[in-house]
């Protein structure tokens, strides 16, 4: 896997597929106080551009980045290519 694949998170903004550690729902409420903790810390990336949250991608790097796009979306673009 090279290191500059991304993945489409919707609405023109991509991350990193090498750097993503989870993408998870936002209906539970531990996931819910991970992204207020992410928010006061100043590690949230919202890239819903206004509309709902559907997903939630956990980095490496510490930061919580939100989409609008269902988790169920990004499934086939995470599997490795050998896999595939």
């Amino acid at each position: 896997m090279s290191d500059m694949e991304f993945i489409h998170i919707g609405y023109g903004s991509m991350v990193s597929r090498a750097r993503v550690v989870a993408i998870v729902s936002p209906d539970s409420a531990p996931i819910r106080r991970m992204t207020q903790e992410s928010r006061e810390r100043g590690m949230l990336i919202d890239a819903t551009y206004g509309r709902k949250t559907a997903s939630i991608f956990i980095m490496d790097s510490d930061h919580v980045i939100l989409s609008a796009l269902p988790p169920e979306k990004f499934g086939g673009q995470l599997c490795d290519k050998e896999d595939a």
